[in-house]
C-alpha cells in the first residue's frame, strides 16, 4: 500500500509537457524582418546572423573578408576547415572549393579535394 501512494505522489509532481504550438511559442522571423528592425535601430546587427553580417559590410563595419569569417564560425567552422583533414584554412592562400552532392566543401590544396571527392564516392 505505501508503493502505490508514493508511486501516485511521483505522478501527480510530474510536470505535464504540451507540444510547442500549444505554448504560444512565435514563429521564426523572416530574413526581411530582421533586416528592416537592424535598419531601424530595433535590433542590433549580428555577425552570427547573415542579415547582421550583410548590414555590417555594408555600414563599413567589417570587411566581406571577416564577413566570410564570420559565416564560418556561424556555422560551427565546418567552412573554416579542410573537409578532409580539419586542417584551418586561414593561413591557406588558394583554398580549393568543391560542390559534392550540392554541398559545398572547402580545402586546403586540390589533392585533398580529389581524395574527400573519391571517399564520397565510395560510400
Amino acid at each position: 500500500m505505501q508503493m502505490e501512494n508514493k508511486k501516485e505522489k511521483k505522478e501527480d509532481s510530474e510536470e505535464k509537457v504540451y507540444p510547442a504550438e500549444e505554448q504560444g511559442i512565435e514563429p521564426e522571423e523572416t530574413s526581411e524582418e530582421k533586416t528592416l528592425e537592424m535598419e531601424h535601430g530595433e535590433k542590433d546587427e549580428d555577425v552570427y546572423t547573415e542579415e547582421g553580417r550583410e548590414k555590417l559590410v555594408e555600414d563599413g563595419e567589417i570587411s566581406p573578408e571577416e564577413e566570410g569569417f564570420m559565416e564560418g564560425a556561424a556555422q560551427a567552422g565546418q567552412l573554416g576547415k579542410d573537409a578532409l583533414t580539419g586542417e584551418p584554412l586561414m593561413d591557406v592562400d588558394d583554398v580549393v572549393e568543391a560542390e559534392i552532392d550540392g554541398k559545398l566543401y572547402r580545402f586546403v590544396n586540390a589533392e585533398n579535394a580529389r581524395k574527400f571527392r573519391e571517399k564520397k564516392e565510395k560510400e
